[in-house]
């Protein structure tokens, strides 16, 4: 996938704002003020294109063991983070399904009226 699909489709998630909350090379997607994607633009633009998505630990480990361009996530909790390469052979469906996965996590965090109160995203 392609940054701007990447960007497309994160920011078409219910809740979703993106932003640059460190610096102005990491790019964040968040529900919340809470994180479930990252993209380090800078070296997206060097050619070392991934993204760092959260994911459960169990199955963090076995997806770093069954592709080698996963790996922890750098600079964040090795347990609940991966970084994906997308130099690797990966479907945009399995990449939206990581993202949707790593969504999920950060979603399912928030009471019923902690979502109520999140702002809506225009159509």
């Amino acid at each position: 996938m392609e940054l701007d699909e990447l960007y497309e489709y994160c920011s078409t998630l219910l809740y979703v704002d993106s932003g640059f909350p460190f610096d102005k090379n990491l790019l964040t997607f968040q529900i919340g003020g809470k994180i479930f994607a990252m993209i380090a633009l800078h070296y997206w633009e060097q050619g070392d294109r991934n993204i760092i998505l959260k994911c459960p630990p169990n199955l963090a480990i076995e997806l770093r063991e069954q592709y080698e361009d996963i790996t922890y996530g750098y600079t964040m909790n090795k347990k609940h983070w991966n970084t994906v390469y997308m130099r690797g052979d990966f479907s945009p469906t399995q990449i939206k399904e990581w993202i949707d996965l790593s969504y999920d996590l950060v979603y399912d965090t928030f009471t019923r009226k902690e979502l109520l109160n999140l702002p809506k995203k225009k159509l």
